[in-house]
């Protein structure tokens, strides 16, 4: 597949970068002439990422970061421009996928509040904290581009994941603030909801039987991958998108498209039945 140079000249700024749709996400940018910087707990992933950049000619740097501590993120932030001379695209990705990051995120008479607490300070307050100091440095040069990554879990109920689904629907607020705010001034923010998506946390924390479950009510035949909402940041961080904003954008294989008793009636009707 051509991939085209429309972020030639610009900078942008994934959290979560090391793996999964941040990795996928920090390599397509940089693909189309962005240069990159990548945050992530994971120092050594995320230089491994730089590596994958700089050999496919792009430019990128790497550093760890905690998102939820704002003196380290405002850090990042201020890193980025000095190192670039500009941020363009800030991709607030990182996340703590519930019971694989943090545990115990189940039914609410079960939930400890601690937990809620840290999801949140990682998948929300880390959001509100990028935006919050990505938004100066995007209006001194006349705008930019925000891209957070939500979920799909944000906007159905469920019988685990509490905490994470309840983080991620902060997350679908907040961007819509951010480009209510913000939109006059240049600066567009959106959100995207990602369906079943093939990312090694998702290895580790679901099993074969739990996958195809999901998946068997995808209106897709196979499960998405992480350059599947990498192409999307590419899009929204582009002027192709200067018209989008404020947008929550479902890129889930249909999954939250259709009615629950989607899976069941294929099978029956396939059966003849």
């Amino acid at each position: 597949m051509s991939i085209s140079r429309r972020l030639e000249g610009r900078s942008a700024l994934v959290t979560g970068g090391a793996s999964g749709i941040g990795r996928a996400s920090a390599r397509r940018l940089a693909a189309e002439g962005a240069r990159v910087a990548i945050g992530d707990l994971d120092e050594a992933g995320a230089a491994a990422v730089v590596q994958e950049i700089e050999a496919e000619g792009g430019h990128a740097i790497a550093r760890r970061v905690d998102v939820s501590d704002e003196a380290a993120f405002r850090a990042l932030i201020d890193e980025t421009v000095e190192a670039f001379g500009r941020l363009d695209v800030l991709h607030n990705n990182a996340a703590a996928l519930g019971r694989v990051a943090i545990g115990g995120d189940d039914e609410v008479e079960h939930l400890a509040v601690d937990v809620w607490d840290r999801t949140f300070a990682i998948n929300a307050r880390s959001v509100l904290i990028g935006c919050k100091h990505a938004i100066p440095r995007m209006l001194e040069q006349g705008g930019g581009s925000i891209v957070n990554t939500s979920s799909g879990a944000a906007i159905l109920g469920g019988l685990s994941g509490t905490a994470y689904a309840s983080s991620k629907a902060a997350v679908n607020c907040l961007t819509q603030y951010v480009a209510a705010q913000y939109g006059k001034r240049g600066i567009r923010c959106n959100a995207i909801l990602p369906g079943l998506i093939m990312t090694p946390a998702v290895a580790v924390g679901m099993t074969s039987e739990s996958v195809e479950m999901i998946l068997d009510h995808h209106m897709t035949p196979e499960a998405g991958r992480p350059e599947d909402i990498a192409a999307m940041v590419a899009f929204l961080a582009s002027d192709e998108a200067r018209y989008v904003t404020g947008q929550l954008i479902r890129v889930d294989g249909g999954i939250t498209s259709h009615a629950p008793t989607y899976a069941d009636i294929r099978r029956a009707v396939a059966a003849g039945r």
